[in-house]
Order: structure tokens, then C-alpha cells, then sequence
């Protein structure tokens, strides 16, 4: 998060210094950069996108994935998954969330919301259909773990904090490239008259423009490996809460078996999944290109360790 917030500083503020060190001899009645509104209007924009997401992310991810809400139970499978829910909340100690159903056939489960008392757990149509109670029950224990643990309100704060960074970005090349204009025109009027200030400033353009271009892709890998992380947490919690890790290895292996995408829920809330709801090539790479690029840990490793937690071989 510090990070986040230093590459916002640097992003808006740096971006200042750049253009005013270039426009800083530019001749008398040319266009000087002196008031920093890079940075004001960077910091502003940030600031909104995170709140907006930190205010009403759990919605959107919940109207994006077409997820209904179950208040009457129409089926037995229904009524099944809000008992278990019921029983997970009471093992976990919180309040009940909010229970949501996705109409996909593809297996998945997400938890999202800032608190527990604003919590949602959403499955999908696939999972019910395909999972036993213990199964079931294992999942809906990870996400629940998810709910205890705060990570939900940590990945609506990441996911936010991931996109104000897209947006800065974009608007940030927009703002350079009028900069660019202006220091060109001063530059006709200069005669080359560029000193120490005008050299150093090209300098830290060069560098603005390097971060412009790696940030969104550093931070989209911070966030993945954060959630990886958090991956492995809640699967212990879980099995802590069930007191069953073989139940939720064995969910895993289902849902690892699926080879489908889960289409209902977007790439922007991955990190919120069970299981990573695309194809799920590269999460089961193991090594270094897994560790980077996934948005989740390697299902074996993740079975292996809920397997060793049940005292049962691999």
C-alpha cells in the first residue's frame, strides 16, 4: 500500500518536476510549467477511484458476474448451500453473508464485501450441481475464511488501488503529450539555449515514462501474488473451521478437473475466486512463471498441503 501511494506521488508530482525542469528556460513569454496540477489532478483521481471501489466494488463484481440473490430457496441444492453457509458463519463466528447465485455451469465460488457485516458469498450453478455436502461445505469454509480474515476488504482495496494506477497511467500519457507541444514550442523561441535544468529534466522524463509503462504491469503482478498468499491462508482457515481438509482438497480436484472458464465473472475480480475463473493455464505452471503470472497458487501444491493436513498421502 505504501508503494501504491509513493507511485501516485511520483506519478502526478514527478511528472511536475519533469515539465517544469524542461520548460525552465524556455524565453520570456513562452508557456513554464511552475504550478504542479499533475499532481493535484493525479492524487484527486486516485483517490476517487479508490474510494468508489472501496464504496461499491462488492456490487459491481455481484452485478458483473449476473449473480442473483437466494432469499427463498427454490431448489434442494439451494436450501443445502444456504444451510452450509449457516453452519460456516456460526463455526467462524461472524454474521451470516449475503448468499448469491451465479448463473454459470462452470464451478467457482468468490466471497467479496469490506467487513463481515457486509459480506456476500457467491457460488455457481455448476459447483451445487457437481459437489457432495462435505465438498460443498469445504468450499464455502475458504470463502468464509476469505470474510474472516479481512481478505476481502484487502483485495477490494487492491483492486482499486489496481485501477486508479490503469487510469493515472492513461491519463497521465494524455497530459504528456500536450507537455510534449508546449516544451517544443519554447524549445523554437530558446534558439537551444538548454542548460543543466532542461538536460536533468529530460533525465527524469525518461524515467516518468519508464514507470508510465511498467507500473500497471507491476502492480497487476503485486496484487496477483498478495492474493496467492491469501490463497493458502484461507485454505487452512478452512480446514480449520470444518475441521475436513480432505473435503476441500477433493472440491479442489473437481474444480481443477473442469477444464471450462467460469465466462459470468470478469478477469478484474480473478483474485477474488476460488480458482482462477479463465482457463487456468498459467496457474498450473509450477516454478517461476507460475509464482509471477498467476493469479492463484498451483492446485497441486494447494491439494498436496490439504492432503498433508489430513494425514493422507498425495
Amino acid at each position: 500500500m505504501a508503494g501504491f501511494i509513493l507511485f501516485f506521488a511520483w506519478v502526478g508530482f514527478g511528472g511536475d518536476l519533469a515539465i517544469g525542469m524542461l520548460t525552465a528556460d524556455n524565453p520570456p513569454g513562452s508557456y513554464y510549467h511552475w504550478f504542479p496540477f499533475i499532481g493535484i489532478i493525479t492524487s484527486l483521481v486516485a483517490a476517487g477511484v479508490c474510494w468508489s471501489a472501496w464504496r461499491n466494488g462488492a456490487k459491481r463484481v455481484l452485478w458483473a458476474a449476473g449473480a442473483w440473490e437466494i432469499i427463498e430457496p427454490a431448489t434442494p441444492e439451494q436450501r443445502q448451500y444456504v444451510n452450509v453457509v449457516e453452519e460456516m458463519a456460526i463455526a467462524a463466528g461472524i454474521p451470516r453473508p449475503r448468499i448469491w447465485l451465479v448463473p454459470d455451469d462452470d464451478p467457482n465460488a468468490f466471497a467479496t464485501g469490506r467487513d463481515p457485516e457486509t459480506a456476500s458469498i457467491a457460488v455457481t450453478q455448476g459447483l451445487l450441481e457437481r459437489l457432495s455436502r462435505d465438498e460443498l461445505q469445504g468450499v464455502v469454509a475458504h470463502e468464509m475464511a476469505h470474510v474472516r480474515n479481512f481478505d476481502t476488504r484487502l483485495m477490494t482495496l487492491l483492486a482499486g488501488m489496481v485501477g486508479a494506477i490503469l487510469l493515472v497511467s492513461d491519463g497521465a500519457r494524455v497530459i504528456l503529450r500536450g507537455g510534449g507541444r508546449m516544451g517544443s514550442g519554447g524549445r523554437g523561441g530558446g534558439g537551444g539555449k538548454k542548460g543543466g535544468a532542461g538536460a536533468l529534466g529530460l533525465v527524469v522524463l525518461v524515467l516518468w515514462l519508464l514507470t508510465l509503462v511498467i507500473a500497471p504491469v507491476i502492480s497487476r503482478l503485486l496484487a496477483m501474488a498478495v492474493s496467492r498468499k491469501r490463497e493458502y491462508l484461507a485454505d487452512a482457515t478452512g480446514a480449520q473451521l470444518t475441521r475436513n481438509p480432505a473435503a476441500l482438497a477433493s472440491a479442489l480436484e473437481k474444480l481443477d478437473g473442469h477444464s471450462g472458464a467460469t465466462r459470468a465473472i470478469t478477469r478484474g475480480a480473478a483474485h477474488l475466486c476460488i480458482v482462477d475463473p479463465s482457463e487456468r493455464k498459467i496457474s498450473d505452471v509450477e516454478g517461476f512463471l507460475g509464482d509471477v503470472f498467476a493469479s492463484h497458487p498451483p492446485m497441486r501444491e494447494r491439494i498436496a498441503r490439504l492432503r498433508g493436513m489430513a494425514y493422507s498421502a498425495e
